[in-house]
């Protein structure tokens, strides 16, 4: 029997005057039914200088972060390389290149998009968004961004995933945000 296929998640990541925010909802689908509606889907890593969001597969989201950690420790913390290290990986092993996940990766300084096709994106104006609802957060925060400069990161980041949430089914209004 093939379970359904589970769906949902919206991640964004924004780098706003020297802060750097990312936040996902907590919602988890199966089919059209919420199977969990509080998933933490936020994770510091190296000592808690870089912050991954994921989507797609929990179980295989935490081997593509221990993996990722891995690949940091051994490039002396270096974000970006360990990133396109993981993606090769990612892309040419047996095992890993069955993995159904997405990630974010955000330090101080940049943000990354790591996907199992091999791509590693740093993506345009200092913003990132993975998930079903990912394109109504990043263009929420890319309009808050222009036009509420203003706002801290994390208060743009807050309130895309609030409109995300409103928009779109697979995305729900309980918000993890970290900053750094």
């Amino acid at each position: 029997m093939k379970l359904p296929k589970m769906r949902s998640t919206t991640v964004l990541a924004v780098l706003h005057d020297e802060k750097v925010a990312i936040g996902a909802d907590g919602q988890a689908t199966m089919g059209n039914t919420v199977a969990k509606s509080n998933v933490k889907k936020i994770r510091k890593l190296q000592g808690g200088e870089v912050i991954a969001g994921f989507a797609g597969s929990t179980a295989d989201a935490f081997t593509l972060l221990e993996r990722i950690e891995e690949k940091m420790n051994s490039y002396g913390g270096n974000m970006k390389r360990a990133a396109i290290e993981l993606a090769k990986d990612w892309r040419t092993d047996r095992y890993l290149r069955r993995l159904e996940a997405m990630i974010i990766l955000a330090s101080k300084t940049e943000l990354l998009v790591v996907s199992g096709t091999g791509d590693v994106l740093e993506p345009d104006n200092n913003i990132a968004a993975i998930g079903s609802g990912s394109m109504y957060a990043q263009s929420a925060a890319l309009a808050l961004k222009r036009h509420a400069p203003q706002l801290s990161a994390e208060q743009i980041v807050r309130e895309s995933l609030g409109i995300a949430a409103d928009i779109c089914i697979y995305t729900n209004d309980k918000l993890i945000v970290e900053v750094l």
